[in-house]
């Protein structure tokens, strides 16, 4: 039975780590809050650390498209962390489907970036993050995001390309 999680893991995520190891609910959690402190603060290593090291392990998103395997994740995300773009999301609006090793987070993240210090442009995201226990801890095996807006969607894409925004 799916539950309406009341958190939210944004800026102020907390990098739990060492409680993925948790074959619980406190485990998943704890990986899906380390993600979002990762990406919010822009540590890649922290990052690639709550993904597998498998070929399959998933990335769909409106900037990569469909991306497999931890390395090529990784590549997406520290073109994003070291361009020009500061971005900053909020994951909210969140139900939990929790099983025995896996569970499914799906809601809404609420973000804001910037190129080069401008100002703050609103975008948001329908997510979905799958994440098993596996090996130990929780990992994130699988993210699909997307964009309902195709001018906030072609805006943002024009911005973390490095291109000029089209009108």
């Amino acid at each position: 039975m799916p539950d309406l999680l009341i958190d939210t893991f944004g800026p102020d995520a907390r990098v739990r780590f060492d409680e993925t190891t948790d074959p619980g609910r406190t485990g998943a959690l704890a990986a899906l809050e380390t993600f979002y402190a990762a990406l919010n603060q822009r540590d890649l290593d922290t990052l690639v650390r709550v993904w597998p090291a498998d070929p399959l392990a998933q990335l769909n998103n409106p900037v990569g498209g469909i991306l497999r395997g931890t390395e090529a994740i990784a590549d997406l995300y520290d073109k994003v962390f070291h361009g020009r773009v500061r971005l900053t999301v909020t994951f909210g609006d969140i139900v939990e489907y929790l099983g025995a090793d896996h569970a499914v987070f799906a809601g809404r993240e609420t973000a804001e970036y910037a190129v080069d210090n401008g100002p703050a442009v609103p975008i948001t995201f329908r997510t979905t993050r799958y994440l098993r226990y596996h090996e130990g801890r929780w990992l994130q095996f699988h993210h699909h995001g997307s964009v309902d807006d195709p001018k906030a969607l072609a805006a943002y894409q024009a911005a973390v390309r490095g291109e000029p925004a089209t009108a």
